[in-house]
């Protein structure tokens, strides 16, 4: 769980920006990580993935600064989160079959792969993933050593670590993980990364994916759906580029695997 923390913490490209280069200064400065984390009212793993390649050299002869709790504003926002979170579990409770299907498709038509031939699911938050492999699961009869894993992850990164996580946490084996995508790291473009990679999980099977996508059809068509998504419906789609592209690399199959059915 330790390493789900850390995922969490750091999620997101340009979120929390300014905390991020402040601690970053601080701990150049010679700050300990605990002392950031009460500075600037953050989580100690968050301060750890943002300083992890700054130089720490400890301050002599100076007295550590005092701790200071999370001010009036800091403690407002997180008893708001707190209050919200049970808010919502009250609010959403157990699923039904019939609600966990419809859940699992929705989150299929924003994150899944549309091309036809393949089931295909990419995201960075080990929650969506674990939900997405427990429904394809328990509706779809999958057959396990079809299912493929493949990894974006940043040079630099553990690799090892990453796939033995995703691996027990999909519970599909790593040797069913195909060649790793390694991005190079771009300090123009973000300043954390995934510390675990992006995994997309993938079932190459033509007729299990028109049967999902016939699905999500349905979820989109549905007679309760707004009048923003029938007029949506109406203009000019091009079937190719509906719904959104995985992370590069995240998705792509292993070229040994054909496409099951016509």
């Amino acid at each position: 769980m330790s390493h789900l923390r850390v995922m969490l913490a750091g999620m997101g490209y340009r979120g929390k920006v300014s905390e991020q280069e402040r601690a970053r200064r601080l701990r150049a400065e010679g700050w300990t990580m605990p002392d950031i984390a009460a500075e600037l009212g953050v989580a100690r793993s968050s301060v750890s993935l943002w300083t992890r390649d700054v130089d720490f050299v400890p301050r002599r002869g100076r007295a550590a600064p005092r701790r200071r709790g999370p001010n009036r504003l800091q403690r407002a926002k997180q008893e708001e989160i707190e209050r919200l979170l049970r808010d919502g579990q009250a609010r959403i409770g157990s699923l039904s079959e019939r609600e966990h299907l419809v859940a699992g498709i929705a989150l299929y038509a924003g994150e899944g792969s549309k091309r036809d031939g393949t089931v295909s699911f990419a995201n960075s938050d080990p929650r969506m993933i674990a939900f997405f492999c427990a429904w394809l699961r328990r509706f779809f009869d999958i057959d396990e050593p079809r299912l493929r894993v493949k990894l974006y992850l940043h040079e630099g990164l553990d690799l090892e670590e990453a796939i033995a996580f995703w691996s027990r946490l999909t519970s599909i084996p790593a040797s069913q993980f195909s060649k790793p995508y390694r991005a190079a790291p771009d300090p123009s473009i973000r300043l954390s990364k995934h510390p675990l990679g992006c995994p997309g999980v993938a079932y190459c099977c033509s007729r299990k994916h028109r049967a999902l996508m016939g699905l999500v059809h349905a979820l989109l068509a549905s007679s309760t759906r707004s009048g923003v998504a029938q007029s949506a419906e109406q203009g000019i789609v091009n079937p190719k580029v509906v719904g959104s592209s995985p992370t590069p690399g995240a998705s792509s199959i292993d070229p040994a695997l054909e496409p099951e059915g016509p």
